[in-house]
């Protein structure tokens, strides 16, 4: 029992020591803490520094609201479609003894492609107008038997019974006569399809048959395909949303329409022609709610071919005296479209507006602006209603071909 007493004495004085021993640790870095923020100087506050632009007035580039005549259009894909396409095949059999035409030639119409043997054909002719002058000639004969016999039954010579079957003897020669011309006139009709003409002023394609060839009627190839360019047509849909606006617009007479080329880059795209709309179709697709149209176009410099894609821009009206701005004036925000106009005073003054119709030729504002006013164009993200401005005119992009820039599919109505 004391040797027990003995070993437990000095286990609870070392407990009592190691306690200590973490009070003082503890008090010892509490206080280097507490000294290191009261002693360690305070890092003095960033000099405040002052904008050497603020107060000065922001450069930005203005364009004048302008008011103008502006055509409204609705856009669509196209392809163009020669304004006629003929296939030249052969109406009857025999070997192709001449090609008179090159590849790729412009023809009129009238002109001789291509020549079959016509031997053959001629030899049928010439059989069928023998046949015809030898019926003729036992006509005359058969005429000449009537006549006499009616002088002999006018005197009693002759029965009247000789006189009645000398006439149904003229009548049989007359019907073979009739049916002669109509043997000639299928031989000569035979004969003239040996000579294959042009029906139409066109161009020629790739050559399908080559000269010495035994071709044929019903050959399901032809010898070349004739298309014609000028004029040349492209057919086109549009949303049947547009069917009041184009009716009424063809009910005004032709409207304008506009064969733009299609740019991969994104770029202004290309006048190609101008040309009139002629045909609405009298239904609307029922699976793609689209209204099909034709229009017509001149075509002089071959600038549209057969099977390309284009962009049509269809004429629908004209906005007289419009307040037209650039597009790079309208701004976007929660509340709608807004520009910001340059005041008398040199300031920017915020103005709500509500758009008709933008394409990239500019914007046309229903109401908000007047014209005359000058809008910010560029620079607008750095302004607030009453900001200072520096305004300098921008100057308008032009087209080097002089021809008008308009890029696909950017005309539609403002919402």
């Amino acid at each position: 029992m004391d040797a027990l007493t003995r070993q437990t004495v000095p286990s609870r004085a070392q407990a009592r020591l190691r306690r200590w021993a973490m009070v003082f640790l503890c008090a010892l870095a509490i206080a280097a803490i507490v000294g290191a923020l009261l002693f360690v100087p305070a890092e003095p506050p960033p000099t405040s520094k002052r904008d050497p632009l603020e107060g000065q007035p922001i450069p930005v580039l203005t364009a004048v609201a302008a008011t103008s005549d502006v055509p409204i259009y609705q856009d669509g894909l196209g392809t163009v479609q020669a304004f006629y396409t003929v296939t030249m095949k052969a109406m009857v059999d025999g070997p192709l003894v001449a090609v008179n035409f090159q590849e790729g030639q412009d023809v009129r119409k009238g002109d001789v492609l291509a020549q079959i043997d016509p031997r053959t054909y001629q030899a049928a002719l010439d059989n069928a107008t023998a046949k015809k002058a030898q019926d003729q000639a036992q006509l005359a004969n058969a005429r000449l038997d009537l006549a006499r016999y009616q002088k002999l039954v006018a005197n009693n010579y002759t029965p009247a019974q000789q006189a009645d079957t000398a006439r149904a003897q003229v009548a049989q020669f007359e019907a073979l006569v009739q049916q002669d011309q109509a043997q000639i006139d299928t031989a000569r009709t035979q004969l003239s399809y040996t000579t294959i003409v042009s029906p139409i002023d066109g161009r020629t394609g790739m050559r399908q048959v080559d000269p010495g060839n035994i071709i044929h009627a019903v050959d399901p190839t032809g010898i070349v395909v004739l298309t014609q360019l000028q004029p040349i047509s492209v057919v086109f849909t549009l949303p049947q949303q547009t069917l009041p606006e184009v009716a009424q617009a063809m009910a005004q007479g032709k409207p304008e329409v506009l064969a733009l080329a299609q740019d991969a880059t994104g770029g202004p795209a290309r006048l190609l022609d101008t040309g009139t709309l002629t045909v609405l179709d009298n239904q609307v697709d029922p699976t793609t709610g689209t209204i099909k149209l034709k229009a017509v176009f001149p075509n002089t410099r071959h600038r549209l071919w057969p099977g390309g894609f284009v962009t049509v821009r269809l004429r629908t009206e004209t906005v007289r005296d419009a307040v037209v701005v650039p597009q790079a004036a309208i701004q976007r925000g929660p509340r709608g479209p807004y520009v910001f106009v340059v005041t008398a005073g040199a300031t920017a003054q915020r103005r709500p507006v509500s758009i008709a119709y933008e394409d990239r030729q500019g914007t046309v504002i229903a109401s908000g602006l007047r014209g005359g006013e000058t809008v910010v164009t560029d620079g607008a993200s750095r302004l607030s209603d009453g900001t200072k401005v520096s305004p300098a005119t921008a100057v308008p992009d032009t087209d080097p071909a002089g021809e008008p820039i308009t890029a696909p599919g950017t005309g539609r109505p403002g919402r």
